[in-house]
C-alpha cells in the first residue's frame, strides 16, 4: 500500500463554530486566571473524525496537522477553516513531529513503526526493530535536543483491531525510547506499563511521560517525571500527578513550564510542581493538544470526533 498525497477537502473554508462558555471550568490560582477565564469561548474547528490524534503545528505552512488513526488519514487544518488530507491512506498513523527541515515523524500502529514523509511523498518505515524484536505499536513522538526523536511504544496498536492489526508484542517491555539522527542510534530509555503521551519541559532538563495501562485493565492512570542530564539520560523516574477518572494522554508544555494534560474527563493545567492550577471539561474525551496559531497562543485539542481550539490572553 502506498500512502498519496491526496488533498482531498475534508471540510470548506469557514469560522469555526462557537460552542461558547465551558461549564464547569475550574481555576485554582490567579496566574491561570489571567490566561483562561470563565468567558473564555470553546470553538469546534472540526468534526466528524472516528479517533483524533497526534496533533502539530506547522509553523512553516501554517497550519495544524494531525491523524485521524481509526479512519487511517493524516489531514491539515488551515486559520481559514478548510481543512483536507495530506496522507491518505495511513497505516493507522497516532503522533506525529514535524523535523526542521520540513520531514515528517509518524507513529505508526500498522506497521509498527516511526515512518518518516516528505511533502508530496508517500511515508517509508524508519525506526522498525528494537534488538531484533519489532517494536510494539509507536504512540506519541517529540521532538528532543541535539537531532532526536524521543517516542513512546505501548501495546495498544496491536491489542486492538480499530487501530491496527492484533499481533503478539516481540518485546517484553513497553519503552520510551530516543533516536539519534546522524548517528541511527536507537536507546531505550526508560520502561513504563504502557506509555502514552511524552513532552519535554522547556529548559529540556525534564520529561514527563503519560502511562495509561488502566485503559486495557492496567493499574497505572499517572504521569511520571524523568530528570534528563546534559548527555540525554534519564534518572528520578517520580510520579508527578495521577488521574481519577479515566487515564492520561496527550500532553503539552507551555512556555511557562506548564504542563495541559488530556484525559478522559478533560484537560489537566499544572505547574511544574504538579500543583493543579485549573481543570477544564470538554463536551468529548480529549486524546492530545497542542499550541500553535500566529502567536503560539491558540491552543489545539484532539478528541475521538472533533478538533477544539481554547484562544488564551498570554
Amino acid at each position: 500500500m502506498k500512502n498519496v498525497l491526496t488533498g482531498t477537502f475534508l471540510r470548506r473554508a469557514g469560522a469555526p463554530e462557537v460552542l461558547g462558555p465551558i461549564p464547569g471550568l475550574t481555576i485554582n490560582d490567579p496566574l491561570l486566571a489571567a490566561v483562561l477565564d470563565f468567558d473564555t469561548p470553546l470553538l469546534l474547528l472540526h468534526d466528524e473524525t472516528t479517533h483524533g490524534e497526534g496533533p502539530v503545528w506547522d509553523t512553516v505552512e501554517g497550519r495544524l496537522i494531525w491523524s485521524d488513526v481509526v479512519s487511517r488519514r493524516l489531514m491539515a487544518w488551515h486559520p481559514d477553516g478548510h481543512v483536507h488530507t495530506v496522507l491518505d491512506p495511513t497505516w493507522f498513523v497516532n503522533g506525529n513531529a514535524l523535523l526542521s527541515d520540513g520531514t515528517m515523524a509518524h507513529c505508526e500502529h500498522g506497521r509498527r513503526c516511526i515512518s518518516l514523509s516528505r511533502p508530496g511523498q508517500e511515508a517509508l518505515p524508519h525506526i522498525t526493530h528494537y534488538q531484533g524484536g519489532r517494536l510494539n505499536a509507536p504512540s506519541d513522538i517529540v521532538l528532543g535536543p541535539n537531532d532526536t526523536l524521543w517516542f513512546t511504544d505501548p501495546v495498544f496498536g496491536i491489542s486492538s483491531p480499530h487501530e491496527g492489526y492484533i499481533a503478539d508484542p516481540e518485546l517484553p517491555h513497553r519503552s520510551v525510547y530516543r533516536y539519534h539522527r546522524a548517528s541511527n542510534s536507537l536507546t531505550r530509555m526508560a520502561d513504563l506499563d504502557q506509555p502514552t503521551g511524552l513532552a519535554f519541559s522547556p529548559d529540556g532538563q525534564t520529561l514527563y511521560v503519560s502511562d495509561a495501562s488502566r485503559a486495557i485493565g492496567g493499574p497505572a492512570h499517572s504521569i511520571q517525571a524523568f530528570t534528563v542530564s546534559h548527555d540525554n539520560v534519564l534518572s528520578d523516574e517520580r510520579p508527578f500527578y495521577s488521574v481519577e477518572h479515566g487515564f492520561p494522554d496527550g500532553l503539552a508544555v507551555d512556555w511557562r513550564g506548564w504542563i495541559w494534560a488530556t484525559a478522559g474527563d478533560g484537560l489537566h493545567i499544572l505547574d511544574s510542581s504538579g500543583y493543579r492550577l485549573g481543570f477544564i471539561p470538554l463536551p468529548c474525551a480529549p486524546t492530545n493538544c497542542t499550541f500553535g496559531g500566529p502567536d503560539n497562543r491558540r491552543l489545539f485539542i484532539t478528541c475521538k470526533s472533533r478538533l477544539l481550539a481554547l484562544d488564551l490572553r498570554d
